[in-house]
């Protein structure tokens, strides 16, 4: 016999399993390396920009890459363009980017830097930085 309560738990099921296909299927944002000449023309071209500066061994760099990726598996940050700069090795990027420390964050659009953050592994935060670019 259908009762109330399973015709409810099924309809809570196929919504829960809906939501978790999702969010598990939401393709991430392909990060890639910055460039001067990728970055150049991607501020040239206005699109939103944001710039990840990271270190291997950076203790914060760690804290922020999840609250980073969770955000940037949101839809609305598709048309996002992810630049990431090793800290180590890519000395000339830093200095294009005035950048001094590793777990840097910077959002640029429509040609010109918007916000950026040192240092910050509040998710909260890191979501209102990345959407300073949209």
């Amino acid at each position: 016999m259908i009762t109330r309560r399973l015709v409810i738990a099924a309809a809570l099921s196929v919504v829960a399993a809906s939501a978790f296909a999702q969010s598990a299927g939401a393709p991430a944002i392909a990060k890639q390396k910055f460039t001067t000449e990728a970055f150049d023309a991607a501020n040239k071209a206005g699109k939103a920009i944001f710039v990840e500066i990271h270190a291997p061994w950076c203790p914060t760099c760690k804290q922020q890459a999840p609250h980073i990726s969770k955000t940037l598996a949101e839809p609305r940050f598709k048309g996002l363009t992810v630049f990431t700069v090793d800290f180590d090795s890519q000395k000339d990027a830093l200095k294009k980017l005035n950048a001094q420390k590793q777990s840097t964050l910077i959002v640029y659009k429509g040609g010109k830097e918007k916000d950026r953050s040192v240092g910050d592994t509040d998710g909260q935060t890191i979501k209102m930085l990345l959407e300073t670019a949209l």
